[in-house]
């Protein structure tokens, strides 16, 4: 009986033992890692820019104000695509398609056309992907049709136009006749200009003999800016909806000897028209900030982004007059 006794008070002890120096298990509810903490790297939205062709001065300033943005504010990652040519129209669509296969969260896209892109922002939308119309506004009754609301980010392209046009009208009088080199017909920014152009003309009583589309091109717009002179003989001003067709009208006006007869003004501020209307070879264009248009849509899209509930609503951007006494001297 002694020795049962010891046997028991031998287990007890390594019993106590075994329960002292166990290693201590914490029973506390696990910590999660809350979104954004230090130990989980952030994942940053990825942004596509979906320009028009890049060979325009203007677009390759928009890209590059877009560039330098990004590099100062690296919380996004930026992809930039442009088109070779402006009437494109196909491969823009697809440019979209591999935006949206490339997992981007948000599109800011400067449309070729106003109608024929939708269908394609569409599902991009439908997938999930915020989309944001810069330059060229997209046409209303189509994404009414379609179902879908994408927010404008853009200056009034109409009221830019008519402060270009007034310049040609304080420098002729009633009467005098005058041309326009309009853009793509089917662009809503290519019709908007045009419409601001025929605001002040009609307004300063001058005569429109000819309006015709150069689809946005240089030589396109020194051809027909060649037959307009030639059919034309006291043409006083040709008005152009860009500033590269402007300069392609130059060109033609300076072929035909009449530059110190024909006034030249276009829209967009490029760095060719600054030199040319400081040079007495046009008389205005119209700033609408090429190099920060991206930009604002850009942070229009992060924003929207960051706070997908947000009320989708256009946002009007500056747009300003140009002429040789803004300029000043070089």
């Amino acid at each position: 009986m002694t020795k049962f006794f010891a046997a028991i008070a031998t287990v007890s002890c390594f019993v106590v033992w075994i329960g002292c120096n166990a290693p201590k298990v914490d029973t506390a509810p696990a910590k999660t890692i809350e979104s954004g903490a230090s130990e989980q790297p952030l994942v940053k939205p990825k942004v596509a820019l979906i320009m028009k062709s890049l060979a325009n001065e203007f677009f390759s300033t928009m890209a590059q104000g877009a560039k330098t943005h990004n590099e100062a504010n690296s919380d996004y990652e930026l992809i930039v695509n442009g088109i070779k040519d402006e009437r494109d129209l196909a491969r823009q669509s697809e440019l979209v398609d591999e935006m949206v296969a490339a997992g981007c969260q948000a599109i800011v896209i400067a449309p070729a056309d106003s109608k024929a892109l939708i269908p394609s922002l569409r599902k991009a939308i439908k997938s999930g992907v915020i989309v944001v119309n810069i330059d060229n506004k997209l046409d209303a009754s189509i994404l009414e049709s379609e179902g879908i609301a994408i927010p404008f980010v853009g200056p009034d392209n109409r009221q830019g136009a008519k402060m270009v046009a007034e310049q040609v009208v304080s420098k002729l009088k009633a009467g005098d006749e005058v041309a326009i080199l309009e853009g793509i017909t089917t662009s809503f920014n290519a019709q908007q200009r045009k419409a601001g152009f025929e605001d002040a003309l009609r307004a300063g009583q001058l005569k429109i003999v000819s309006s015709q589309s150069a689809q946005w091109e240089m030589n396109l717009a020194n051809t027909i800016a060649a037959s307009m002179l030639s059919e034309y003989p006291n043409l006083k001003a040709i008005l152009a909806s860009n500033d590269s067709m402007a300069l392609g009208a130059v060109a033609a006006i300076k072929s035909a000897g009449r530059s110190e007869q024909v006034l030249v003004v276009g829209f967009d501020n490029i760095e060719a028209t600054r030199e040319a209307i400081r040079a007495g070879k046009m008389l205005a264009t119209a700033d609408q900030h090429g190099d920060q248009l991206a930009v604002y849509g850009i942070e229009f899209a992060l924003a929207q982004v960051k706070n997908p509930d947000r009320r989708l609503e256009d946002k009007q951007t500056a747009v300003d007059l140009v002429t040789k006494e803004s300029l000043g001297q070089p």
